[in-house]
């Protein structure tokens, strides 16, 4: 799935400095979410989570068929740290 997303949407956000860095489906409450995780050099901020996921909900409603069993949306970015913070 992380390939396909990745294809569809990585040059529509890579003007916010962001990629794909996973894209899986998991069974929530019996429905099929898509997640979609961001990641980046720098650090990804709300307003950059926003304008990311408009290109990538716009870029996914031309995809009826990739998106048929989804309930749900959801993205964010990947947690950041390392082992000495």
């Amino acid at each position: 799935m992380k390939e396909r997303i990745s294809g569809l949407v990585d040059s529509k956000i890579k003007e916010f400095n962001v990629f794909v860095d996973d894209a899986f489906v998991e069974k929530v409450e019996g429905k099929d979410v898509l997640n979609i995780v961001l990641d980046s050099e720098e650090v990804i901020d709300l307003d950059k989570i926003t304008e990311c996921s408009r290109v990538i909900n716009e870029e996914l409603d031309k995809q009826e068929k990739l998106l048929e069993d989804i309930y749900e949306v959801d993205i964010y970015s990947k947690e950041k740290g390392g082992e000495d913070e």
